[in-house]
This record gives structure tokens, sequence and C-alpha cells, in this order.
């Protein structure tokens, strides 16, 4: 069986990887006292040996090239509680940080109070893709944050949803 090969519209290709369940995370950073924040959901584990990580982000992102220049990043991945958390690191332009708790890390990274848990992570390489920019990070440090959330936080064609169990 053939396929004729045509172009992908971004809006469909959009819309066929929304059918894909993600877990949500917000990537965070510190670099001359400004916290620095943004939600993500193209976030993945690499490798074991070394403990490696990534996630994508736009090559236009107004808040990675602060990361960058910062050299690390921590992965705060959240629970089924922080959709709000969630809209608010991925607006722009807005104080993203309002009303969250949220304490340094042992690299000095941001973490969100009541996450799943968090990752903290050296930036270990940085590849063009696109228009979006893929990050690897070298995992520092981790933690299981203390929380009686059990659940992640899910996205799923186009909003937030719950493992059922």
């Amino acid at each position: 069986m053939s396929f004729p090969h045509t172009a992908i519209e971004p809006l469909r290709f959009r819309e066929a990887l929304g059918h894909y369940a993600s877990g949500i995370t917000v990537i965070t950073s510190l670099i001359d006292g400004e916290q620095i924040g943004f939600t993500c959901q193209s976030f993945y584990s690499v490798s074991t040996s070394p403990p490696l990580v990534s996630f994508s982000v736009k090559a236009s992102s107004y808040s990675y090239p602060k990361i960058r220049r910062a050299g690390r990043f921590a992965v705060n991945i959240l629970s089924g509680e922080q959709a709000e958390i969630s809209n608010q690191f991925a607006r722009q332009g807005s104080d993203k940080w309002h009303g969250v708790e949220w304490q340094k890390s042992p690299l000095g990274n941001p973490v969100i109070a009541g996450c799943l848990h968090w990752l903290d992570c050296d930036i270990h390489a940085e590849h063009a893709a696109g228009d979006h920019l893929i990050v690897i990070g070298e995992v520092k440090a981790l933690n299981l944050q203390e929380t009686d959330a059990s659940q992640p936080l899910l996205y799923f064609k186009g909003q937030y949803c719950n493992l059922s169990r």
C-alpha cells in the first residue's frame, strides 16, 4: 500500500500530536536574582548512565536564553492539583511567579512547592531542531516532594485530565 506524499499542515500536525498524552512540567532557573520559568510538556528521559533528561523549547523563547546563561535548570513535575501553575507559567509577559511558593534546589534553581518530583540539572547539550531547540540536561540532584498529591498533571487532546484507577 502506498500513500501519496503531501505537505503536513502545521495545525493538523499539532492536532495529531495532541492525541499523545503527556505529563506537564515547569522548567525553572534563577539568574541575577531573577526567577525564570515556563510550562513544558515536551520532557523525557534520555539516559540513565549518565543520568540525562531532555526538553524542547521554541527557538524564539523569551525565557530559555536566560536559562542558557545560567547553565542550569530544574524540572518541576506538576501534580494533578497544579493546573493553575501550568496555566500561569504558560503565559508570556505576566508575573509568572505571583503567589507561587518555591525554594532553592541544591544547584540554586527554583523548586515549586507541591510538585510531585523535581530534577536539578546542568545543561549538557543543546541541538537546533526546526523551530525548536532540544536541550539535554545532566541530572545532578533529584527529590520526591512530600505532598499528598499522587496524580500527575496530564495533558491530552487540548485539556488537562487525570488517570482513572
